[in-house]
């Protein structure tokens, strides 16, 4: 007989923990099933581990930014001991994971689940029987379909690099490509990106990416726009990338090759025709409450569901629609207004709301302010020549309608934007608040 439950969960990251744990709270019996170590792609390979590395290159770059303004001496980045300290906040994550899944009472597995009919799958060999099954598994690369991709590291293997090579190629240009190149160039490496697009960070205001492309110039960056890469050439010296731009081919040689060309639901290996679960191309074709079309008793979230941004935020959101659908009918929906996103480059790149041309295609009345601004005091404190903004605000109601920033603390304030967006703040209440000065936070009077 297969063991049953009210859910079965497939994944354990952020948003297998909030349906799960939700759930459980209202006596629903609960499993949890994950082929790779508990806590998922945020805590153990991706925002939480990355921002531990991004650390030391913060202080790096801090030093660096104050010599000659009573900063003296030289740092480096020690690549093994900033790796240590990036583990001393992973390593722990899997039996914490799963100890708070026992204190729950939710049954945890260990393998590769697959369905087997519409309310079961099973995981090595054991069958579950489910009322209803949540898709939680994250994302994966995107293939890249070329010769030799099979040679390309993803960045889930860069985070776990024990030392690091002494000349790196990322294949992409946009979150990873530009987070872990500041990085590995501040660490001493020779960085190649090779992207496809006309620009770096293609889901950023324009304008800011053009700023903050001055930093990559900075730190030896060579960013090839463009480049479309058609081969990757293992060699006895290492690789050659193979790329070509504006009809004309390049080569890269490179120690190391990544993966930084997008990601998508990581669905192949559940057999979701098994489970009578419909697909519209790489993504689950879902309703209006992440419920699957095909098999009503299946559900997504986060990156699985592909629904909203590919953010770990986002993941949790979903989560919470999910569980008030599961215990309640289905009458929750997802609301996405107002998440912001961040690149961690140092300094960051941050955006929330309409871009610019969005706005326009729209047909929106909005004014525009934008500025550079590395002579206000947020900049001048900290010796960073990269600091603006670009806000939109709408003519009619004064509702900000987006903002970007660039430069010290963009990920921070960003929030405040976000904050405006989705409750519906003008610039007239943001130019209302007394923020505490000096701090990153009292430039929005000006900002909006």
């Amino acid at each position: 007989m297969p063991d049953a439950y009210d859910l079965v969960v497939l994944g354990s990251g952020t948003a297998a923990q909030v349906a799960s744990s939700r759930v459980r709270a209202a006596g629903w019996t609960v499993a949890v099933v994950d082929h790779r170590p508990f806590g998922g792609t945020c805590a153990l390979r991706g925002c939480d581990p990355k921002k531990m590395l991004v650390s030391g290159e913060e202080a790096l770059d801090a030093v660096r930014r104050m010599r000659g303004h009573g900063v003296e001496g030289d740092v480096r980045i020690a690549w093994p001991d900033l790796m240590a300290f990036k583990r001393s906040f992973t390593d722990p994550v899997p039996q914490k994971q799963e100890k708070r899944y026992c204190d729950q009472g939710i049954d945890a597995f260990h393998g590769l689940a697959r369905f087997t009919g519409p309310d079961t799958v099973t995981v090595e060999g054991r069958e579950l029987k489910a009322r209803h099954v949540l898709i939680a598994t994250g994302a994966r690369p995107v293939p890249l379909g070329v010769p030799g991709e099979e040679h390309v590291a993803t960045s889930d293997d860069f985070l776990e690099l024990e030392s690091l090579p002494a000349r790196v190629a990322f294949i992409g240009g946009g979150y990873v490509a530009a987070e872990f190149s500041h990085l590995a160039a501040r660490a001493g490496a020779e960085v190649t990106v090779l992207q496809r697009g006309a620009r770096m960070l293609p889901k950023f205001d324009p304008d800011l990416v053009g700023w903050l492309m001055e930093r990559f110039d900075e730190l030896g960056v060579d960013v090839r726009t463009g480049a479309a890469v058609n081969r990757v050439e293992k060699t006895g010296q290492g690789f050659l990338v193979h790329a070509v731009a504006d009809g004309r081919e390049q080569t890269v040689a490179a120690d190391l090759v990544v993966h930084a060309a997008g990601r998508v639901p990581d669905l192949d290996a559940l057999d979701l025709a098994a489970g009578g679960v419909a697909l519209e191309g790489r993504r689950l074709r879902l309703n209006e409450f992440l419920q699957s079309v095909s098999n009503p008793r299946v559900y997504a979230a986060g990156d699985a569901a592909g629904s909203g941004p590919p953010l770990t935020p986002v993941s949790s959101h979903d989560a919470k629609v999910v569980a008030a659908n599961l215990l309640e009918g289905n009458h929750a929906r997802p609301d996405y207004r107002g998440v912001p996103s961040v690149a961690f480059t140092v300094p960051p790149i941050t955006t929330v709301g309409l871009g610019e041309a969005e706005a326009r295609e729209r047909g929106l009345r909005f004014r525009v302010k934008s500025a550079r601004v590395p002579q206000w005091f947020t900049a001048r404190r900290l010796a960073e020549r990269i600091y603006g903004y670009k806000t939109l605000v709408e003519e009619d109601t004064g509702r900000i309608l987006g903002a970007h920033l660039v430069g010290p603390h963009a990920d921070e304030v960003i929030n405040l934007f976000a904050l405006a967006i989705r409750h519906g703040l003008t610039a007239a209440d943001l130019k209302g608040t007394m923020f505490a000065y000096p701090t990153g936070a009292s430039d929005i009077g000006y900002m909006a």
